[in-house]
This record gives C-alpha cells, sequence and structure tokens, in this order.
C-alpha cells in the first residue's frame, strides 16, 4: 500500500487530520454531531391523534438520537382505526442537518414503498416551527413540525399540493407525551 493510501486511510478512520490543529472547523462528519435544543424536544414518547386523508387516525411515535448523534430517528406506528383494505401504516424517519447548506434534511421510509421514499425532504426552521419540504414525482408535499410551547405539544401537519396548484390538508396530529 502506498504511503497516500495510508494517509487516507488514517485520516477517514479518525486517527487525525491532513489540514492540522488551524484549519476551519469540521461542519459535518463523525467528530460534529447534531446537536439541536428544538429538535431534542422530540425525544422519547408520544401519542397522536387527528385525521390523515379526512380520516381519523392513532399514531405511536418514538423518536431517539441514533447514528453517533447524526439523525434523530422517529419510528410512527399507526395504532388504527383499521382501513379497509389497506395495511397498517408505519414509518421511519431520519431527521438530521446538513451544516455545510444550513438546512434540515429527511429521509423519510415508509410503508409506501420506495417509489416515494426516494424523496429527500429538506426544511428550515422558523420561530416554532420546522417546515420540510419534499419535492415528490407527483407534487410538492409539506411536513411541519411545531413545537406548541404552554402544552408541551407538537403538532405535525402536512399539506400536498395537487396537480391545479391547490395546496389542501394530507394529515394533521396532536402529539401529546403518553
Amino acid at each position: 500500500m502506498r504511503v497516500g493510501s495510508w494517509m487516507l486511510f488514517f485520516i477517514v478512520a479518525g486517527g487525525g487530520t491532513a489540514r492540522g490543529d488551524e484549519g476551519p472547523a469540521l461542519l459535518d462528519g463523525p467528530q460534529a454531531s447534531f446537536k439541536d435544543e428544538f429538535v431534542d424536544r422530540l425525544v422519547g414518547e408520544w401519542s397522536a391523534t387527528g385525521t390523515i386523508m379526512g380520516q381519523p387516525l392513532r399514531h405511536q411515535i418514538s423518536a431517539a438520537w441514533v447514528l453517533s448523534h447524526q439523525f434523530l430517528e422517529l419510528h410512527i406506528r399507526d395504532l388504527g382505526p383499521a382501513r379497509p383494505g389497506r395495511a397498517p401504516y408505519e414509518a421511519v424517519v431520519f431527521l438530521g442537518r446538513d451544516n455545510m447548506s444550513e438546512r434540515y434534511v429527511a429521509h423519510w421510509i415508509d410503508t409506501f414503498g420506495g417509489r416515494a421514499s426516494e424523496t429527500l425532504g429538506f426544511g428550515t426552521k422558523n420561530g416554532d416551527t420546522l417546515e420540510l419540504v419534499f419535492e415528490y414525482p407527483d407534487g410538492p408535499f409539506r411536513t411541519s413540525f411545531t413545537w406548541v410551547a404552554a402544552k408541551k405539544t407538537w403538532r405535525l401537519l402536512m399539506r400536498e399540493k395537487d396537480k391545479t396548484g391547490t395546496w389542501s390538508t394530507f394529515a394533521d396530529e396532536l402529539l401529546a407525551r403518553p
């Protein structure tokens, strides 16, 4: 193995840096974990009630930091009511931050399958709301997480834009501690 290859291995493995201590701080990577007091409020167990496509829903949501504190993993499970001909909804969401672009990023993987899961969401925080935008092939989709400080709850609002350019509510949920 050449010296250059060993040096690259040493840098990637975390044994040192080629820039020395005088270089710029890392924006992302294993040594720069995602610390965010706002997102940290989601950690723990939540019960969600609301509507999806105009129908009542109940979800159980668990949130924990994973992958060396790079992502907050949200595991969403449908608790009913059952929908005829449809499997219960389940999703695993990885919420992180792209410090270089100064925006949040979300990998939303769910029971809608691979096609729906290939689109990343990107977003920004404004006050007590984090809004993620997913540019799906059939149109944009917005997912907003709003912290309601007075009640220590979250509102999860999902809106979709149809082919005529009209926005409508896909789902509206209130998350509270069980």
